[in-house]
């Protein structure tokens, strides 16, 4: 027991003092005293420190421990992705997406998905599917959306059974080799796709690009769309009440849907104005299950 307070405080001593304050900063988030967490890293993401900027951005995505304020969390999160800091360029990605942004959103989600990063991986592998702000390319965007699946990411799976039924066979296994090639030894790859064709065609409707604004507007609900996401369903209707309540915040004002069937409630969200969309938000909420499901 001696010898193991000794190590660990070599160890303290020895690591970096932005790193003991980053994980201060941490601690005490996970307290919940935000506030004490964004005074931690503020003076170290001002000095340049990636992990810091990176906190510091999430904490003015999510409002806690300062207000909400989306320009300032764009900014201090694009330090971050500038940085290298993998979880920044993603995060960046999706909120540059989700706020209308394609072009500055796919060129962090490209950085952040040749890093292996699964939400990322499954953005621009639809993305290459679609067309979307890029040529079209079904056996890349395959590779992508393969390698973010293999890493359990749920909204990656439903993507890939969309796409196992309708690619033929060949694209697909094309596709799975790339994935391997991309992703090496050392990270999840894809199994053999399924042999079976169903005719069909998955095309999700395309997302205008708008173009790249200084400073991220606060989300803007559209008045219509054809799509939601379905983030479970319960036994209970008070069960997905509660579900909504936890994430609304992250949902940006979008209206909850309650849509009973059979003896359970199934708590849908939208609208959104394309299935990409729809895929982004879900992508956002990873671990909580989530996907795509077209409007009735």
């Amino acid at each position: 027991m001696r010898n193991l307070l000794l190590a660990l405080a070599i160890a303290a001593v020895a690591a970096p003092a932005s790193a003991q304050s980053v994980r201060a900063g941490i601690t005490a988030w996970q307290k919940g005293d935000t506030a004490g967490a964004v005074a931690i890293w503020r003076p170290l993401a001002e000095k340049g420190d990636a992990d810091a900027a990176f906190n510091l951005g999430q904490a003015y995505r999510l409002g806690k421990g300062v207000p909400l304020d989306l320009a300032q969390a764009q900014g201090w999160l694009e330090r971050a992705a500038r940085a290298g800091h993998v979880d920044a360029q993603s995060t960046l990605g999706l909120l540059l997406f989700q706020n209308g942004n394609q072009v500055g959103a796919m060129r962090w989600l490209k950085a952040a998905a040749d890093a292996g990063e699964p939400r990322a991986l499954l953005m621009v592998g639809t993305a290459l599917y679609n067309g979307d702000g890029v040529p079209a390319d079904p056996v890349t965007a395959y590779a992508y959306v393969s390698r973010a699946a293999a890493q359990g990411l749920v909204p990656a799976k439903a993507t890939l059974a969309d796409m196992d039924a309708v690619m033929p066979l060949e694209q697909r296994q094309k596709g799975v080799a790339l994935a391997q090639s991309m992703a090496g030894a050392k990270r999840p790859v894809p199994a053999q796709p399924p042999t079976k064709t169903v005719a069909g065609k998955l095309a999700p409707p395309k997302t205008a690009a708008a173009k790249p604004a200084a400073a991220v507007p606060k989300p803007v609900v559209p008045a219509g769309g054809k799509w939601r996401i379905q983030l479970g369903a319960f036994g209970q209707k008070k069960s997905a009440e509660a579900l909504f309540g936890k994430l609304s915040v992250k949902l940006g004002g979008r209206q909850a849907y309650y849509v009973p069937v059979g003896a359970v409630v199934r708590l849908q969200v939208g609208p959104y104005e394309s299935r990409a969309a729809a895929s982004a938000a879900c992508a956002s909420l990873s671990p909580q299950p989530c996907f795509a499901v077209a409007a009735p």
